[in-house]
């Protein structure tokens, strides 16, 4: 008596073609990460601490979004799961921002 099974689908098999983005797209995504990383360090060096700060609010999510899109592959997935993670990325923000708040009133 035999069993039919079949292959399994590797990674990068047909079966998923809408998630192959090629090792240049890994590679100029990391590119930019290093680039930012390196303006952020820049920018905190120059001694102007609301600079340093202005330049933390802009670049950090700019790097976050990069890896929420390439690497955790967020940009092949469904409209759903995209706004699932907006909104928990909101609930975090608030939740920093008021933290903040009842810091700064005591």
């Amino acid at each position: 008596m035999t069993i039919a099974t079949s292959p399994m689908p590797s990674p990068g098999d047909a079966a998923h073609p809408e998630h192959a983005a090629g090792y240049a797209t890994y590679v100029k995504v990391w590119i930019a990460l290093l680039l930012l990383t390196a303006a952020l360090v820049v920018v905190s060096s120059l001694g102007s601490p609301m600079l340093a700060v202005l330049g933390l609010l802009v670049i950090t999510p700019t790097k976050v979004s990069l890896v929420f899109l390439y690497f955790m592959h967020l940009r092949e997935e469904s409209t759903t799961l995209k706004y699932m993670v907006a909104i928990a990325m909101a609930v975090l923000i608030i939740f920093i921002f008021l933290t903040f708040a009842d810091y700064v009133f005591r």
